[in-house]
């Protein structure tokens, strides 16, 4: 079936042979539009040599008159020109039938002389009206509905396109996020000379990786993404130690399946960033994750501090949630669910996402 499309665009797309096709139908259904006849060529004959002007006709009407007047508002010349086209291309039509297509088809043996089927107009335009402007507009019906196809087409290609370089962005701004708070930690780490700064870096460069190169691909497996917050949860638990009781429960029935990166880690990050990071005593994070049916079902649980911190990252109010419910809007359209239960001490985040 897409092949069939496939060629269907490109015939479409190339003019010459869309036209071809379309003056060729207009050749091969001369008997039905004549109507019976004792001679099946004699159709044929007609409409091979009414052809020519019958495209002149088109042509002028359409890539000409209708663009240049119609189009630009100048109904008057538009008009003009109309009846200035009629007049010519109905005498044209006449003069190639009485002395190029009677005499092929042996149909008469008096032929008009040129000046009485110019000045005959009632009978030349009357008769010969129809048959050299019919496929005329029949040309034009279906230009429009092509025309219309393609603005389609293309506008639908530049949403794509809008909502890619939207999602990219949104992209970028996770990175330089999530490496802050690391090198924060890090840092911190360094001036207390701890052990665990090794460990540190090399866990950051997993991540780095995974963020700069992978997150590039629209889409990576399901187990990469868990190794990525497994990471995440790694390093932030070196920071915090016994303050933090943590839990990361993972259910994978189908491990073939993919996801777009970094949306989930985006969750789990706030978890910390607003869970564990201004908690005086304990704090306690569960996260779980199951994938059933191709469908994932993501839960971030964490308890609040008491007191308000002040959102430096401008995560409530920007890049964060935000910027994961933008991400799902453009990459799971009418596939996901989002709900946000908020206590005060507690926030958790379910999400679902048909994969």
């Amino acid at each position: 079936m897409n092949q069939e499309m496939s060629l269907i665009d490109k015939i479409i797309q190339n003019r010459v042979l869309s036209h071809g096709i379309f003056w060729l139908a207009v050749l091969l259904i001369a008997p039905i539009y004549s109507g019976p006849c004792d001679d099946n060529l004699l159709p044929y004959i007609y409409r091979a040599i009414g052809i020519p002007t019958k495209m002149l006709a088109t042509y002028v009407l359409v890539y000409y008159q209708i663009p240049k007047f119609l189009q630009k508002g100048k109904y008057l010349q538009f008009g003009l020109s109309l009846v200035l086209s009629v007049y010519v291309f109905t005498v044209l039509y006449r003069t190639i039938n009485v002395y190029v297509a009677e005499p092929l088809a042996n149909q008469s043996d008096y032929q008009e002389p040129i000046w009485e089927i110019m000045t005959d107009l009632s009978f030349t335009i009357g008769v010969y009206l129809v048959p050299a402007y019919f496929f005329s507009f029949v040309f034009l019906f279906v230009k429009m509905i092509k025309n219309r196809a393609e603005e389609r087409n293309q506008l639908n290609v530049l949403e794509k396109e809008k909502a890619i370089s939207e999602l990219n962005f949104l992209k970028a701004q996770i990175h330089p996020h999530f490496l802050f708070n690391t090198l924060n930690n890090l840092y911190a780490l360094t001036l207390d000379k701890s052990d665990k700064a090794p460990e540190v870096v090399e866990k950051l460069s997993e991540m780095l990786d995974h963020m700069l190169y992978k997150s590039n691909q629209e889409k990576v497996p399901i187990q990469k993404e868990i190794d990525l917050i497994q990471n995440f949860i790694d390093l932030e638990t070196l920071r915090y130690g016994n303050r933090l009781r943590l839990s990361f429960k993972k259910e994978v029935e189908n491990e073939d399946a993919t996801i777009s990166p970094l949306v989930l880690l985006s969750i789990v990050e706030n978890a910390f960033k607003h869970g564990v990071s201004g908690a005086i005593g304990e704090a306690i994070i569960r996260i779980h994750l199951e994938v059933k049916d191709y469908i994932l079902y993501f839960t971030v649980f964490n308890t609040k501090p008491p007191m308000i911190q002040e959102d430096r990252a401008n995560y409530k109010g920007g890049i964060g949630t935000k910027n994961v419910k933008r991400q799902l809007e453009l990459i799971y359209p009418d596939r996901h669910s989002w709900h946000i239960d908020e206590q005060e001490d507690t926030y958790e985040v379910q999400l679902s996402i048909e994969l």
